[in-house]
């Protein structure tokens, strides 16, 4: 577990140096270390939380680092350490199996090289075919070369669940609100964003089943039916909580619904936007707070406490109002620890999110919900932001990058790697009941 820590460290060390070199920057004079640190964890973490405009402060170079560490953390430096070992034709051995077991989430050890080829074949034919169908609008757009770059950076950012975008060539930190009433752009962004949050093991399920669910895993039914779920009941709410207000001032009915179902799918560890966040209304903030903190699902590009999780710990609550003994879905008996891992992640992230929030809201002297908004987009990898993070100061932007590393390194992770090694112990303590609720 420590050595997928070092390696997200070690990625994000030699990002910090390229991105800190004069090269990187338009002003070479603007170089820096701690700008170059908070930017290459927010890439490598596929954040997009960022203190400068991608655009405008970064040259062509450092667009290129960015890019290359949004694609090393969307697919995980594992993944594409065992494909460059293939490739050197290097035996791999059980360690390296197991490290990229717990890197994308694997169920079993069995076929994880076979699964590690077809994660880079699907994820870089995904992004060829996003950026194909981007370069249809970009390319008028910007020309052809500007043109086909813009295509396969928002391709990759967009899969990758990052929340990077170069649109600061109109406005810096305009992101796509430029775009709210393009259907073609927005439908092309949504749909990378939700494949690279589905999951790699959830993308072979949907082949192997030619999209027979009842054939599916249990896994993968879950993963599809909360995905719906959130991305219909997020539209639905965000739609309603800011109808009439300053956030849709000004829009057409056909761009409110496709501003409300953009910011719900984006909001799920996506980063970009297409209306102005800090104009939402507390509701429709806290709404956005809500999906971000749920996030997309395991094995995946994404972050947050995975839509699994959620699923688990709403079952628990109907297993408890029905008094049965197990949690069932599916025709399908779940596992009794996956409800204590289930709770130790939640509690983990709401632990986090909470303190770091309360941390920075007093020492910024800004409003709690704003600084929640911020931390949550930090661990749970999302990158939205209501416009606060470029103004704060060098421990807040500390402690984000310390909650990016977290929410994609992964709490249980995080744990196991400080976590020392202790026997078990074969006895049990006498049992007491306690009164609760």
């Amino acid at each position: 577990m420590k050595i997928i820590l070092i390696g997200y460290c070690t990625i994000i060390l030699i990002g910090t140096l390229l991105l800190g070199l004069p090269i990187a920057t338009r002003n070479p004079e603007d170089a820096n270390f701690f700008t170059g640190f908070f930017t290459a964890t927010s890439a490598t973490c596929v954040t997009g939380l960022i203190q400068f405009d991608t655009y405008t402060y970064w040259s062509p170079f450092g667009q290129a680092v960015i890019l290359g560490l949004i694609q090393i953390g969307g697919i995980g430096f594992m993944t594409l350490g065992i494909f460059i070992m293939v490739l050197a034709k290097v035996k791999i051995g059980l360690i390296s199996r197991s490290l990229m077991q717990n890197s994308v989430s694997a169920p079993q050890i069995g076929g994880i090289v076979k699964m590690t080829r077809f994660i880079l074949r699907g994820t870089f034919s995904i992004e060829l075919f996003g950026a194909i169908l981007l370069a249809i609008y970009f390319c008028p757009k910007y020309g052809l070369g500007k043109g086909i770059w813009f295509s396969i950076f928002h391709s990759i950012s967009a899969f990758c669940n990052a929340g990077f975008d170069l649109m600061g060539t109109a406005e810096p930190f305009s992101s796509l609100t430029a775009q709210v009433g393009n259907w073609y752009v927005n439908l092309i962004i949504m749909s990378l964003i939700v494949v690279g949050g589905l999951g790699f093991f959830v993308w072979r399920d949907i082949l192997n089943t030619r999209l027979h669910f009842t054939k599916m895993q249990l896994h993968t039914k879950l993963v599809l039916t909360v995905t719906a779920f959130l991305i219909i009941s997020g539209s639905v709410l965000l739609f309603l909580f800011e109808h009439g207000t300053a956030s849709f001032e000004g829009l057409t009915l056909s761009e409110q619904i496709a501003a409300s179902s953009f910011q719900s799918v984006s909001a799920r560890t996506a980063g970009f936007n297409t209306i102005d966040l800090a104009a939402l209304t507390e509701s429709g903030r806290f709404l956005i707070i809500i999906l971000m903190f749920i996030g997309a699902s395991p094995g995946s590009t994404a972050g947050g406490i995975k839509t699994t999780t959620f699923a688990v710990l709403a079952l628990s609550v109907v297993t408890t109002f029905r008094s049965r003994k197990s949690t069932e879905v599916f025709g399908r008996r779940l596992e009794e620890m996956i409800t204590r891992k289930a709770t130790c992640i939640f509690m983990l992230y709401l632990s986090l999110s909470l303190s770091v929030s309360m941390i920075i809201a007093r020492i910024e002297n800004i409003e709690f919900l704003d600084a929640l908004f911020e931390s949550v987009s930090a661990i749970a990898t999302v990158g939205l932001s209501t416009g606060i993070t470029p103004g704060l100061l060098p421990l807040s932007h500390f402690l984000l990058a310390f909650l990016m590393i977290f929410g994609r390194v992964g709490s249980l992770t995080m744990l196991l790697a400080f976590a020392s090694k202790r026997k078990q112990n074969l006895s049990a303590l006498p049992l007491e009941k306690i009164q609760i609720g």
